[in-house]
């Protein structure tokens, strides 16, 4: 990826390597260059979560919009996947979504969707970054900056809240079944999905119990959500719930809980959901698509169950594009990040949440039942600190080091390196029978990497 754009937008410090500046800049960026040469007046949709520094973020974006021509809508606090719907229902240029998603409030982002509701290409974040670094001539403009727009040309900035409530009526026409015998349990993060989940569960029919549901703009993530799955463990066990699913910060990650208070992850729910769609015959070219860390005991459960999958590197636009190109309808991460593409282009926490509890219904099971196939294997990761990612990859006794590890797992496990896409680490995966050969097998490869001096 860029200098300044990873796989899943601009992220950094907000106020240190992400900065108000940053988001001017961007904002007058792609109110001049969907002009097309000023010929087109722009509209982009813009959403944020619930992060203090989310509003300072808005409002930069937003003057730099308007200042280049374009106008702004505004969905206000929202998910990442509402963003999506909107731009690709009411014909936007762009969709822009503030959120460092599953990260701590004080890390802020800016992800750019194009006019399908996909994640821009790489071509134009390519522009877009040689215009922060300021080589205006690469990018074909000969003036000092940019020009501004004046007089009528200005752009306006639209409340846009309905855009936002036709998405929570989209989420509800979804579901295929009433939820009123079901007591559910939500974990919002204190983030985008503080108000809409419960709404959309409620109008569902369900009795809808929340937690971490009051953001002050400081507690997004802490101690709660996908990330921190035990809260919503212990609330669906004391209050004896049928089943919880907590959400990320941005709620495009959806982890569930099943009645007894145990986690189904990401793994457990593409398997329940490739179930599911297989039994009505929606499940196309009978195929998941995986990244290469989803566990061995999905693999083996798929294989189980006679359903195909594919992998692609970690990162759901490297899933996404793969479900575009070959035709699937189901794809995900372990993490929660579940893409279903015949109702949206990106990862949908809530979405998700409905599509589970309709495998549940139809199935007249619990989730435990429903998940039990999937056997999840111990799975460590140790994260090495390195100069040079690509030496490390390259190197020779590195490699022998994996081979050897390979080797002695056999078909029990396996172990991965790979490479971070944001940051200078590298990550030694290995899965086994057990945490202590997990352990043992990737402090082998670690120990390997510091004795070449490559951490």
């Amino acid at each position: 990826m860029g200098k300044y754009f990873g796989t899943d937008g601009f992220r950094g410090e907000a106020g240190v390597t992400l900065t108000s500046e940053h988001a001017y800049k961007i904002g007058r960026f792609l109110g001049w260059y969907y002009s097309d040469g000023g010929k087109h007046k722009v509209r982009a949709v813009i959403g944020k979560d619930t992060r203090r520094s989310s509003y300072m973020f808005e409002y930069a974006i937003v003057a730099g919009l308007t200042a280049s021509g374009g106008d702004a809508y505004m969905l206000h606090v929202t998910t990442t996947p509402s963003v999506s719907y909107a731009v690709a229902g009411d014909d936007f240029d762009c969709g822009i979504m503030i959120s460092a998603s599953h990260n701590p409030y004080y890390d802020n982002g800016i992800k750019l969707v194009n006019c399908r509701g996909e994640k821009i290409d790489d071509a134009t974040i390519e522009k877009i970054e040689l215009y922060l670094d300021g080589k205006l001539e690469e990018l074909g403009i000969t003036t000092p900056d940019i020009p501004f727009a004046t007089g009528a040309e200005l752009g306006q900035i639209v409340d846009y809240a309905a855009g936002r409530n036709r998405y929570i009526g989209y989420l509800i026409s979804l579901s295929r079944y009433s939820f009123k015998q079901f007591r559910i349990g939500l974990d919002c993060a204190n983030g985008s999905s503080w108000m809409i989940a419960k709404s959309v569960f409620d109008a569902l029919g369900a009795k809808t119990y929340t937690i971490n549901a009051d953001p002050d703009g400081l507690n997004i993530n802490r101690d709660a959500g996908s990330t921190h799955i035990e809260g919503l463990c212990k609330f669906v066990r004391e209050n004896r719930l049928d089943i919880g699913f907590a959400f990320d910060g941005d709620a495009d990650r959806c982890i569930a809980v099943d009645e007894n208070g145990q986690v189904v992850n990401g793994d457990h729910i593409l398997y329940v959901l490739a179930q599911y769609l297989k039994q009505r015959g929606a499940l196309e070219n009978n195929t998941v698509v995986t990244t290469i860390m989803s566990n061995l005991g999905l693999y083996r459960a798929l294989d189980e169950a006679g359903i195909l999958y594919e992998q692609t590197t970690v990162g759901d636009r490297f899933i996404y594009e793969n479900m575009q190109q070959n035709g699937h309808c189901l794809g995900g991460e372990q993490s929660g990040h579940i893409i279903l593409s015949k109702f949206a282009t990106t990862g949908d926490g809530i979405l998700t949440a409905i599509k589970v509890m309709e495998a549940v219904i139809s199935s007249k099971l619990t989730l435990s039942k429903l998940a039990e196939p999937v056997r999840m294997l111990p799975q460590v990761t140790k994260n090495v600190r390195v100069a040079d990612k690509a030496a490390v990859r390259e190197n020779a006794a590195v490699q022998k080091s994996l081979a050897a590890v390979a080797e002695r797992l056999g078909n029990t496990g396996r172990v991965l390196l790979r490479e971070s896409g944001t940051e200078p680490v590298v990550r030694v995966m290995v899965e086994a029978p057990t945490e202590g050969i997990c352990q043992s097998s990737a402090d082998e490869v670690v120990r390997v990497i510091f004795a070449e001096g490559l951490a």
